[in-house]
Formats: C-alpha cells, structure tokens, sequence
C-alpha cells in the first residue's frame, strides 16, 4: 500500500456543500471534530492523502456513509493552517473513486475505496466539442472575469494530452450547484462529461449575457438622467439671468397657492404641504413628477368640509315624492320619517337603505327624486359585475395608472362630501379568488367606520358618514350576510294593471309624447286602449316594457306627422296596425285542465309567474320521474307530495296506482326551485290519482310537510299580481299569509277570491270540487 494508486483505506473529509474535481486546487475549512480528526490523521501519513465527499444533506452535522455520495475524490492536502478551532487546508483533487464501505466510524470516518477511471473517446465528434467548450469558456470569461489568472485557450493546448484535466478545471470556473457539480463528477465518459458541462456553460453564458445588457441600460438610463440633471440646471441659471420663472417652479408656488385658499383638515393640509415639498424636488420629466401632481389635484378637488343644506320641508318633499312616483307609500313615508329625525336632530346618522324589487319598478328614480326632496346632489354608479375590489377603494399610488376608487370619485364629481350617492345592482358584485369587493363595502356602508375612509390612492381619512347611501337589488338571496346587516331592506313589489294604467296616464305618456315632439292634442290614449296595450304587449312586475312600447307607438306618430298624413286614431281594434301582433295571450289553452294538471304561483327576480305543474302516469314504469331544471328543493317537495297522497289515499278517497308518475314543469331551459309549489305538486298527483280536474280559475302556493300542514311561503304580493295579469281570479293562500294581502292594491284584492289552507285536505276541497265533495262527505 505504498503507491497511491493502490491506496484502498483512507479517511473520509465529508463536504457540506460542493464537491472536490480531480486536478483542481481549492481551499477548505473544518471545523467538525470527526473531520478534524480526518485530517489529523491523513497528515501524518506521508502520502497526505484523503477522500472527500459531498454530503446528501448539508444540515447533518455527524454524516455516516449513508450520508454520503458513494463517488467522491481522492485529493492530497497541499497546505494547511491551523487555528484554536479550525484547519484552513488547501486540497488538490486527484482522481474519481467510489466509496466502497465504511470501515470505520469513530473517531472519524475512514472508508475501502476504488478508483473510477474514465472512458476517453478521440472521435472527431469529441474534437468538435471539446473546440465548441473552449470558445464558449473564453467568452464567458470575459464577461465574468472569472480565472482571470488562466488564458483558456493556452491551457487548452497545453492540456491537449489531458483532456478531462480541462473539463473540470473548466467546471470549477462556474458557480455551479452540488447536484450539478455531483452530476458531472460521477459521469463516467469523456464526450459525456463534456455534453453536460457544455450544458451548464451556455445556461450561465446567457445568465452573464443578460446581466451584462440589464447593467448597460442601467447604466446608460443613469447617463441620461444626469445630463438632464445639468441641462436643467443650466436651464434655470439662465432663466434667472433673464429674469424669467421657471416654469416647475411657477406650477408649485399655483398649487401652493391653491392649497392655501382651501379650509382643510390638519392633517390633510399636513400631506398637502410634505407632498409640495416632494414635487419640488422631482424633475418634471419625471413620472412620480405626474403621479404626485395628481395626488395633490386629487386633494384639492375633494368636498373636504362643503356640504349642502338638507331641505326639511315635509310638506314639499311629500309633494316632490308624490309627483314622481305614483302610490309607493310604505316607502315615501319612510323617507318623510328621516326627514322628520333630521329636523329634530340635525346629528341624526343616515340610514342605508336598499330597496329590492323586480326591474323596472322604479328603484333607481326614486333615489333621484329623494335627492331632489333633500335638495342634495345625486350621483349613482353601478356594482354588477364589479370583480376588482381596488375599483371601490382605489389603487396604490405605486401602480402605473393608478386612480381614485368609484367611491372617492362620486363624491368628486358631486363637489360635496353629503350627496347621495346610489349604488345600484348590489347583488350582482362579483367574487373570484383574488378579490372579494363585498367585503370592501363593509366598510363604506358602515356609519361606526365610514367616518374615517381611507382610499388606497388617497391615502387620507375621508369622512363619509355625511353620505346618503342608498343601494338596489333584484334580490336578497346573493348579497353576504354582514353586508345585508348593516342595510335597512325596503321591498318594492310589482304594479297591478290598473297602477301600471296610473302610471303610464301620470308620467310615461307625457314623457314618450315630449322626447317624440308630438303636439299633445295628436298623441291620445283612452284607457280602453291603455288596457288593451298593457294587456296585449306587456307581461312584466315593472314598466319598463310598457315604456318601450309607448315609446315605439310615440315614434310612430311622430312619422305620420313628419310625412304630412293626417293625425292618428289609435284604439283597441287597430292596435296590432301599430304594434304589430299581440304578444301575449291569456291562457287560452288551459282554460279546461285535465286531470293531473294544477296551476302554481311562483316568484322570481323579474316578478311573480304563473306555473302550471303537470303530472301523468307511466303504467310500465315504477318511482318518480321529475323534470323541467327543478332544484333540490323542489324535488323534496314533489317527493313528499306524493308520498302524502299515496299513504293517505284512504283518508282522501283516492286510490295509488301501480305506475309509475312523472312530474314535470314546462319552461324546462329556466332552473326552478322553492318549496312554495308543494301544494300544487300535492293537487296535480291527487288530481291525476282521483282522475278529477282542478279548477281552472284557481292557482295556489304554499309549502306542504309529510304530516299534510300547508306552511307560509314568501313573495304573496308578487305571485298574486301574476295570477292576475293572467287573468287568474282565484287563489289558495297558506292561511299563515293572510296578512300579507293588506299589501296588495284594492283594486286587485276586489277582483280577486281568496281561498286559505292549513292543511293539505283544505287545498284539495278549494281546487277539485268534486274531490272537496267526497271529502266532507267522509
């Protein structure tokens, strides 16, 4: 075991970062007592060998041979220094070996090794690589200045004979990583040691590469700020020789100026003032120069103490409400009433309010018209589809284009910090996984926290508990809870045709009669033709369509006029001359149901709806079949309404088939749900089972329980207004409903029979009369 080639057992220095190559020099220090002792004992040999290796993992402190790579390097301690702790050494690498086993762990690691020889090929494919590793090395040593004591293509030559020599003395160059440097260690081919460095060497060539030019535009933008630096300082000297302002500093001294002539808060002025001083001294080429003008005009224009006088005078806001909207009662007296508190306590906090209601039933004018009662400025902007919550509290200054959230800017352009301001569709916000802007309303709305508001632009307490907030919704089902808390809900139902006749008479004639042009004595509806328009071209809660279809009938006087032709006679039998074919129809073909058909009543976003809810039976089939999109709970209820009607059958004097039974309700693209049609679901499968009709002129609503209570169901004002449009003038209401009919028009509640329901076997008797018959009878 003299030569060193036949060396077989040797202590092992473990390597907590980066492996040792063979031929190269480089220094190590250690500290661990286990390699000190390594070390200690290959000194004293006289060879002064010892085998490194790199460590799988770097935290271990105490690594056995399972902790090492099985191929490291034997490598020769050329100098060593020692300190109280440590030994500074310097290891020159000599060749590949393989860690065959450990033969010893304490005091320090010694392991049987064998040499790795490797494979060298003299292919003029290996030339051709070993040229290409040389001039990609020459480059990357001038733009690194990496070994800089070495001229690469000298040592290339001079290696010539030694070809994995220059591989890793060309590796040891690169700030490889372990796995990297391990990966080429252990390649065991000459041509594929260089394919893998020739890898690594152009991946670090780009990363120089790109530096290189990152570091020239630097270095060039920071030439070109300089020289304007001078240029406008040289500038300025001779603006002052002339005696001339420089402009820059004439805009500053204007805001200067402006800021001093405004009433604004401490603190307020505080920034105003910091942020003066900061535009001063940014070049006005500069784009923070633009961002910090816009932030001090985005100060300025803020209503940071105007406000507007409330006028609380009943009598004229009572009449203001009157003239805009017909009827709407409940809602006008609620607005009289804050009036009222204002008045006694001009302190009093606002309230929110949310009206809620089907399109087209006036709930974005009557914001307008309450704005008009205060004598305060309206302003509105829509929530539908809004997914970004910066779009309400503004973005960071930091952001190119950045700008004021919806909120900051309402009240700037309303130039008061009291307007009223609406936010409409607020049950339409959006929501995704990046932001929720409900939960950034929660704030604005919130009189407790409102009072300090701090846009994200901004970036100053703003006070909004002056504001009048007042938002809509087609529904409460989508708004979040704590939103909906911190909102005082007013519900606005449909209109019946006789308001909708009021309304159109009050306001949409004379308003589709101005926008047209038409003399008033040419643009005339009775209110036989009123109805019949409303009747024949409408179907809606609001009315909105009824607008479009004055509109269309105003536009269309208007051409008789323009073309000369003789003025307009327009009445029920000439209607679809002008309009073209009715749209809409009564229900015609249900006027005679068969058995197994009932008519429901539902409620919906746009209103109230008619439902007719069809049930046969499938004598080859068995269980229950449901269709037309119905929901979860819409099918528990055609559940449970069959399963009643089938364990009662005795009691009703119904017999259950052996069939199967399909329900299904038309309009099958429109999802459905509710448990509101349970009565219906449980009449159309008594109707079908007891081969009885139900009344034709009936509809109903209400939620059934499998021990046959009718529950209450919500929406009555709504679903009754449907079935009156449709000409429906029956209804079977849960008993527990009965005091919501106070809410619906005289008008309608005349026209209409009201049956009421506590129990299933009351439904019944009210719909299939012959049914009703055999039931008192039992």
């Amino acid at each position: 075991m003299n030569a060193a080639s036949d060396q077989r057992s040797l202590p092992v220095f473990p390597l907590r970062n980066t492996p040792l190559f063979p031929y190269v020099l480089a220094p190590f220090s250690a500290g661990r007592s286990a390699s000190l002792k390594a070390l200690e004992e290959a000194l004293a040999e006289r060879e002064k060998q010892i085998v490194v290796s790199a460590q799988l993992d770097p935290t271990e402190d105490a690594p056995t041979g399972r902790d090492l790579y099985s191929t490291g390097t034997r490598a020769i301690i050329r100098q060593m220094a020692r300190s109280e702790e440590t030994i500074e050494v310097i290891l020159q690498g000599v060749e590949r070996v393989r860690l065959m086993s450990v033969s010893q762990t304490e005091p320090y690691l010694r392991a049987e090794i064998e040499p790795l020889p490797t494979t060298i090929e003299t292919t003029a494919s290996a030339e051709a690589m070993r040229r290409e590793l040389v001039n990609l090395a020459v480059r990357y040593q001038s733009l690194t200045q990496a070994m800089q004591e070495y001229d690469v293509r000298l040592l290339a030559r001079q290696l010539s004979g030694e070809p994995m020599h220059l591989v890793y003395l060309l590796a040891s160059m690169l700030d490889l990583d372990k796995e990297q440097a391990q990966r080429l260690l252990e390649t065991g081919s000459y041509v594929e040691s260089m394919r893998l460095l020739l890898n690594y060497l152009t991946h670090e060539l780009q990363i120089a590469e790109l530096r290189q030019e990152i570091a020239g535009e630097a270095a060039s933008q920071m030439g070109r700020q300089q020289r304007e630096y001078l240029l406008r300082q040289q500038l300025r000297a001779i603006q002052e020789e002339l005696g001339e302002d420089e402009p820059e500093g004439s805009e500053v001294n204007q805001l200067r100026g402006r800021v001093d002539e405004m009433d604004l808060p401490a603190p307020v002025r505080e920034e105003a003032e910091r942020e003066l001083k900061r535009l001063e001294r940014i070049p006005g080429a500069s784009p923070e120069h633009q961002v910090a003008r816009s932030h001090l005009e985005l100060i300025m224009e803020l209503p940071w103490r105007r406000m507007t006088d409330d006028n609380l005078d009943l009598s004229r806001a009572r009449r203001i409400l009157d003239e805009d909207h017909y009827d709407l009662e409940d809602i006008k007296e609620r607005i009289l009433e804050h009036l009222a508190v204002l008045k006694l306590n001009p302190e009093a906090q606002a309230p929110i309010l949310c009206f809620v209601g089907p399109p087209g039933v006036g709930k974005t004018s009557l914001g307008q018209s309450i704005a008009r009662a205060l004598g305060r400025h309206f302003e509105r902007f829509s929530l539908g589809g809004m997914h970004d919550e910066a779009e309400l509290r503004g973005h960071r200054r930091t952001y190119i284009g950045a700008m004021p959230g919806r909120i900051l800017q309402a009240i700037r352009r309303a130039g008061v910090k009291n307007p009223l301001l609406m936010l409409d569709e607020v049950d339409k916000l959006g929501r995704d996984f990046r932001d929720d802007p409900a939960s950034a309303l929660l704030e604005v709305l919130d009189p407790a926290q409102n009072f300090e508001f701090r846009d994200n632009y901004l970036d100053l307490p703003f006070d909004l508990s002056k504001v009048l907030f007042i938002t809509t919704a087609n529904t409460l089902d989508t708004i979040p809870s704590p939103l909906l808390d911190r909102m005082e809900v007013i519900r606005l139902s449909g209109y019946s045709d006789e308001e909708k006749k009021q309304i159109a008479r009050r306001y949409l004639i004379e308003r589709m009669r101005t926008q047209a042009g038409i003399p008033e004595e040419q643009f005339q509806l009775n209110d036989e033709t009123l109805s019949a328009t409303i009747g024949r071209y409408t179907r809606e809660a609001g009315v909105r369509g009824l607008t479009r279809v004055l509109g269309r009938l105003a536009r269309k006087v208007a051409l008789r006029i323009a073309e000369g032709k003789p003025g307009a006679d327009i009445n029920p039998d000439n209607l679809a001359d002008w309009l073209g074919p009715r749209r809409f129809f009564l229900e015609q073909a249900r006027q005679q149901l068969p058995p197994g058909v009932a008519t429901g009543l539902a409620w919906t976003e746009s209103g109230g709806d008619v439902l007719y809810i069809e049930a046969i039976l499938l004598p080859e089939g068995e269980g229950l079949n449901l269709t037309g999109q119905l929901g979860g709970v819409m099918q528990e209820s055609a559940k449970a309404a069959r399963n009643y009607i089938i364990s009662h059958g005795d009691e009703l004097k119904i017999g259950a088939p052996k069939a199967g039974l399909h329900i299904h309700v038309p309009a099958g693209a429109i999802p459905k749900d509710g448990p509101s049609a349970g009565v219906t679901m449980a009449a159309a499968v008594a109707s079908l089972f007891s081969g009885y009709a139900v009344r034709p002129d009936t509809a109903m609503t209400g939620e059934i329980t499998l021990t046959g209570l009718v529950l209450p169901v919500g929406g009555i004002k709504e679903k009754v207004l449907a079935a009156h449009r449709a000409g429906i003038k029956r209804v079977i209401l849960p008993k527990q409903n009965e005091n919501d009919l106070a809410n619906l028009p005289e008008s309608v509640r005349a026209e209409m029979t009201f049956e009421f329901a506590e129990r299933i076997e009351d439904v019944l008797s009210a719909a299939i009369p012959e049914l009703g018959e055999r039931l008192h009878a039992a």
